[in-house]
């Protein structure tokens, strides 16, 4: 059973058929038009239905990144319909970055999952920014004068369990299925929807850099 009070079979089928039926379709579109692959779903945490399903929107905003464009999607939502965020579970396709970290944390979303960790963004997307923004600007030295250097880059680029929120990749659900045959089973389709990506990329890394992105 995950923080979440759904076993992690569950939680996959709802994550892997958004982004094969809702999420993809809507990336396949932004990348079009220059934006980069990033998507994201905000469900309801009891029944697992989507609330709301985005992809990125850079070519609008270089802050529109595809969690933040899911989350100002959500609180534009009638305050009468829309769900506390307490009682949701955020989904993002890529391991979210340092601004999608914050916006997930003021949001009040208490927990999240992700498809891509950042190393698949950087070697599989050759979008490195994840990683090296979270190095560069909060990665600081500890007070500690007896801290090396190897220990401060072996320091994790963030808590995933924390005071505000929990953070999961499929991967880490997918271990936690029982029995090594299920194990398998969803391990292949996690795999399945991360090649949907590839096409995507290509899309992407050809026309980037033409629209005004900052970070291309």
């Amino acid at each position: 059973m995950t923080t979440t009070g759904h076993p992690p079979q569950r939680l996959l089928e709802t994550f892997l058929s958004t982004v094969e039926r809702d999420i993809v379709p809507l990336t396949a579109k932004g990348v079009q038009q220059g934006s980069k692959v990033f998507g994201a779903a905000i469900f309801h945490k009891d029944t697992l239905q989507p609330i709301v399903v985005q992809t990125n929107n850079e070519t609008e905003s270089p802050l529109l990144h595809g969690e933040i464009n899911t989350i100002q999607t959500f609180y534009r939502m009638d305050r009468s319909s829309r769900p506390d965020p307490k009682d949701c579970i955020f989904f993002s396709t890529h391991e979210p970055c340092s601004l999608c970290l914050s916006g997930i944390t003021w949001s009040g979303f208490r927990s999240h999952y992700f498809l891509f960790t950042y190393e698949e963004t950087r070697d599989t997307f050759s979008i490195p920014y994840d990683i090296q923004i979270l190095e560069q600007v909060f990665r600081v030295p500890s007070t500690c004068p007896q801290e090396t250097k190897e220990q401060l880059e072996s320091r994790p680029l963030y808590n995933k369990d924390n005071q505000f929120w929990n953070a999961r990749s499929v991967t880490e659900l997918v271990q936690g299925v029982e029995g090594a045959e299920e194990r398998d089973r969803y391990a292949s389709w996690s795999r399945k929807v991360k090649e949907m990506y590839n096409g995507l990329s290509e899309v992407y890394q050809k026309g980037k850099g033409n629209v005004g992105i900052p970070l291309a």
